[in-house]
């Protein structure tokens, strides 16, 4: 899926709250977004960034599947982290070389072809060509869950499948596309846990290991 114009800038920026930035394939891949959109952070619990519906409208609004001022109820909400389940599970299976739950498959399917996914070649005197959806604003959320759908599809489908891998610090459990060989984690914050690790793994083998003195 083509990049999503301001997801950098609007939750990109990692602070020394709860955000985090995007783990590599997340721009490309808004199905990724969506399996990372919640998460754990040491010492601040589960981040969940549908938790209630204005959460899930600036999160929709970030990824460019919704107007800032959309109209977000509970019921959206539900729906898009029911959906977020199935395509985790999906993930999921993926990176462990399992069968694909028949359950998920089927919540992702119908949430494919509830409405049709791509944008229409359109034409008025303000916007003159281009391209939009031409669903009512009541339609937004099936939209989104629809294209959510449809890149999923093609990330499971296609040759970026094959680099799905979960983040390899401890206790967090994004995903990611693994891009670089050596590129094991989501963020530069779990990239420091890790390293962090190492180096006292390390320390402590070197200590075990010193002969005693007298």
């Amino acid at each position: 899926m083509a990049k999503q114009n301001g997801y950098h800038e609007s939750v990109a920026t990692e602070t020394a709250t709860t955000d985090l930035t995007p783990a590599p394939g997340e721009v490309d891949h808004v199905a990724l977004a969506l399996a990372n959109s919640t998460y754990l952070l040491p010492k601040h619990g589960r981040v969940d960034l549908l938790a209630t519906p204005d959460a899930t409208r600036a999160w929709l609004a970030a990824v460019g599947l919704a107007p800032a001022a959309a109209d977000v109820r509970e019921l959206c909400a539900s729906r898009m982290r029911q959906l977020r389940t199935h395509v985790r599970a999906l993930l999921e299976a993926r990176v462990d070389n399992r069968p694909a739950p028949p359950e998920s498959l089927e919540a992702v399917n119908a949430a494919l072809t509830s409405v049709p996914s791509a944008s229409l070649l359109q034409y008025d005197e303000e916007r003159r060509w281009h391209r939009a959806a031409a669903h009512p604003v009541t339609q937004l959320v099936d939209r989104a869950l629809a294209v959510i759908a449809a890149d999923l599809a093609d990330l499971l489908t296609g040759p970026d499948g094959e680099l799905v891998a979960r983040c390899g610090a401890p206790s967090c459990e994004r995903v990611l596309l693994r891009t670089h060989a050596r590129r094991t984690w989501c963020s530069v914050r779990c990239g420091d846990r890790v390293r962090a690790a190492r180096s006292y793994a390390r320390r402590s083998h070197e200590s075990d290991s010193a002969p005693a003195t007298a």
